[in-house]
C-alpha cells in the first residue's frame, strides 16, 4: 500500500492520454517510473510483445475509451468482473487493468533481471479476454472517503490500545520517507482527475502506511497470541477499506466520463 501499484500508473496516465491531456512519451514516462521498461504480449494481430506506446495506440483503435484498475485479494476480487482466467491471473498478481469500451484486461507479470548490486524491474503485461460487466465491489469516491475517515479512527484507536500503532525510529524514518516522497511530486494522479480522486488517493495511501507500520515494525504491547489476532482484526477491514478507496480514486476518471455521456 505504500507505493502506488503499477495497474495505478498504467490506468491513471494512460485515460490522460487517451483523452488527449498528455504526449504518448508522457505517458510512458510516468507509467515505467523506476522500472527498465514494459512491454505488452497478447494485442490482436500483434504476433510478439509490444512497447507501451504502440500498445496504448493499438488499444485505442480496438475501441478502448478508459481504464479502470483491479487490486482483487484472496476472498475479494476488488474490481473485477471475470472470467475466471482472467481473475485467477489477477489474483496471483494482486493487481490489473480493466479496459472500458472493448473486452481487454491486462496483468502485469515483473521480472528482475541485471547483476548483483544493479537488478532492475522488467513488466510485461498480458492482454486477456474480460467479461463486460459491473467491476465487483468498487464504491463511490464519496462512499470511498466516508469509509476511509471511519477506517482510520477505529484502526488508529484499536491499535493503540494494542501499543502498535507504529513508534520509534523505525517507523518514525518510514513516515517521514512517505512525506517526503509525497511532497514531491503532487500529481498523485495524472491530468484530467477530478480532485477529490486525489484527496480519496492520498488518504487510502496513508491508511495503508499505518497498517503497513503495524504489520512490519515491531510488535508492541502486542506480545501474546491473543493480541495479535486481535491486531489482524483489526488491519484486515482497514486494508480492505484501502484497497477499495484506491480503485475508486484511479477509476473515478471513467466513472466521470460515463456519467457525463448519460
Amino acid at each position: 500500500m505504500l507505493s502506488e501499484p503499477r495497474s495505478g500508473r498504467l490506468a491513471a496516465w494512460g485515460n490522460a492520454l487517451l483523452a488527449g491531456l498528455v504526449s504518448p512519451d508522457d505517458a510512458v514516462l510516468a507509467i515505467v517510473g523506476e522500472d527498465a521498461v514494459h512491454r505488452v504480449e497478447g494485442l490482436p494481430e500483434e504476433p510478439a510483445p509490444v512497447g507501451l506506446t504502440l500498445a496504448l495506440g493499438r488499444l485505442r483503435t480496438l475501441g478502448v475509451a478508459g481504464l479502470r484498475v483491479a487490486l482483487p485479494a484472496p476472498g475479494h476480487p476488488l474490481g473485477l468482473s471475470g472470467p475466471a482466467e482472467f481473475n485467477a491471473r489477477a489474483l496471483e498478481a494482486e493487481e490489473a487493468v480493466v479496459c472500458h469500451g472493448s473486452a481487454f484486461g491486462l496483468v502485469p507479470e515483473v521480472y528482475e533481471a541485471g547483476p548483483a548490486g544493479d537488478v532492475h524491474a522488467e513488466v510485461v503485461w498480458h492482454v486477456l479476454p474480460v467479461r463486460e460487466a459491473p467491476p465487483a465491489d468498487v464504491p463511490s469516491l464519496g462512499e470511498a472517503e466516508r469509509e476511509l475517515a471511519e477506517a482510520l479512527r477505529d484502526a488508529t484507536e484499536v491499535l493503540s490500545k494494542l501499543d502498535v500503532a507504529g513508534s520509534g525510529p523505525v517507523a518514525e524514518a518510514a513516515i517521514d520517507a512517505y512525506r517526503a516522497r509525497a511532497g514531491r511530486g503532487r500529481e498523485v494522479l495524472a491530468p484530467g482527475y477530478p480532485p477529490r480522486a486525489v484527496r480519496v488517493l492520498e488518504l487510502a495511501q496513508r491508511v495503508g502506511l499505518l497498517v503497513s507500520l503495524a504489520y512490519d515494525h515491531g510488535h508492541g504491547g502486542a506480545v501474546s497470541s491473543a493480541e495479535m489476532r486481535a491486531r489482524a482484526e483489526a488491519l484486515r477491514p482497514v486494508e480492505r477499506t484501502a484497497r477499495r478507496a484506491q480503485v475508486a480514486a484511479y477509476n473515478a476518471f471513467v466513472e466521470e466520463r460515463e456519467r457525463g455521456a448519460r
